[in-house]
């Protein structure tokens, strides 16, 4: 099986291409065609096969065959326990989303927020972010989260472990009861 056997749109076929993609992994493979279903998935992978891709390329998908009348509020949360994962995860979105217009912006702590706030305001459909930020700013009230359609928990068995329960609890509090939710991790 390659990509172009994935029932993946032309778009994000082209981006896998170029990014010198041939054949899924394992997880891609199983998992693609779920998500695209609008199916929950628990997916577990080592590091490096690819869970990124797993997840990103059906959400993109979604986001963009699911056009609200141009609507840029948030529609997919991604969530993970580290600023570096999260600049990782929202490369890979800006790569594999790069013939879409769809616009992402990842949030984390430990820098000044202002730069994160502007991105918010020019609106985003997908939003990368660690705990402590997103509750800072769902708090201060620069992300609302009703709208969100899909939730990704990345790396779960490690936000657990580093202790962000209770940051976890609270963004899903903030979340629509009718969602679909995608958690990744590698153990």
């Amino acid at each position: 099986m390659t990509f172009q056997d994935m029932p993946l749109i032309a778009p994000l076929l082209k981006a896998t291409q170029e990014a010198g993609y041939t054949e899924p992994t394992p997880i891609q493979r199983e998992t693609i065609p779920l998500v695209l279903e609008g199916r929950d998935v628990l997916g577990c992978a080592q590091t490096g096969t690819g869970k990124t891709a797993a997840f990103a390329l059906p959400i993109l998908q979604h986001l963009f065959a699911e056009k609200l009348d141009g609507s840029r509020k948030p529609r997919a949360l991604i969530l993970t326990p580290t600023r570096e994962l999260a600049i990782q995860i929202q490369e890979n979105f800006a790569l594999y989303g790069k013939h879409l217009p769809l616009r992402s912006c990842v949030i984390f702590g430990g820098v000044s927020q202002v730069g994160q706030v502007e991105q918010l305001r020019r609106g985003v459909q997908i939003i990368v972010a660690t705990p402590g930020r997103l509750n800072d700013l769902i708090g201060q009230g620069y992300i609302n989260l009703s709208q969100i359609e899909i939730f990704v928990l990345d790396e779960a068995d490690r936000m657990l472990d580093m202790g962000f329960i209770h940051d976890v609890r609270r963004v899903i509090a903030q979340l629509p009861a009718q969602k679909q939710t995608l958690f990744f991790s590698a153990t």
